[in-house]
């Protein structure tokens, strides 16, 4: 399978990934050769890649949104709970997971993937049927994040059971009554964070798995947040948990 992956920073971290074979780089001719697109041809010239200049037209073809530079690129490797579990054993790290219950916008996801990408989780899990993967348009969403992402298309409910035998607390965002609010809920230790579909939610199977229910307070007049903004936000409050538990060795090990 091969795609075309779009935009400067998607393609520039695709290419400092190395976790994809590079099959053509197209940029588009006459374009201003600086900053994050110097930088990708500095890559492309010392791998010995071809750079086609192209007339924009040739990209606008390709994708919207491409920024003056497109590659084409073999598919996502996904990888699997066991290397997401070992991760978290090779950083010598309590666990920390997003699991993402049919999510199925690709810039809710890109963002989510960015923001976990960004606060350092070990791995992201999501379904494989009806909800959105790793596609151009993700990987652009994510603005290349998911490149250095550990990402397992996994069955939700039977992932959550092991990484509870692993010690993991499932904690699911919803905004429902019994749900407990962050300064109630311990986001330091083993952590799972679960967000749902954009619209309905958890799915009730997902939801029964979790330990606890997190709802983010609301003083404005709007119900709600949409899920990737509330599971930013959540990520970035258990990132700062971690950190202020971390041991003196820990933090001079970083």
């Amino acid at each position: 399978m091969r795609e075309w992956i779009y935009g400067r920073n998607a393609v520039y971290e695709t290419l400092q990934s190395k976790r994809r074979n590079i099959f053509r780089l197209r940029i588009a001719a006459g374009v201003s050769e600086k900053g994050r697109l110097a930088e990708i041809i500095k890559i492309a010239s010392e791998r010995k890649l071809v750079v086609e200049r192209v007339q924009r037209p040739v990209l606008d073809s390709l994708a919207e949104g491409h920024q003056g530079v497109a590659m084409e690129v073999s598919g996502y490797a996904y990888s699997d709970l066991a290397e997401i579990m070992a991760e978290s054993k090779r950083r010598g790290e309590p666990l920390f997971v997003l699991a993402l219950d049919l999510i199925q916008n690709p810039q809710n996801l890109g963002t989510l993937l960015r923001t976990a990408e960004a606060v350092g989780v070990h791995g992201v899990i999501m379904p494989g049927h009806r909800a959105a993967g790793i596609t151009p348009a993700v990987v652009n969403a994510s603005s290349g994040a998911c490149e250095h992402l550990l990402v397992a298309q996994v069955n939700i409910a039977q992932a959550l059971d092991e990484l509870k035998a692993a010690g993991g607390w499932v904690i699911g965002l919803e905004g429902s009554p019994i749900a407990k609010l962050p300064e109630q809920v311990r986001l330091d230790g083993a952590l799972v964070l679960v967000v749902g579909n954009e619209g309905e939610g958890m799915r009730d199977l997902v939801r029964k798995k979790c330990d606890f229910l997190l709802a983010l307070p609301m003083l404005g007049t709007v119900e709600s947040l949409n899920a990737a903004v509330a599971g930013s936000v959540v990520l970035y409050l258990a990132l700062a948990a971690r950190k202020k538990t971390e041991t003196p060795q820990e933090q001079s090990i970083k």
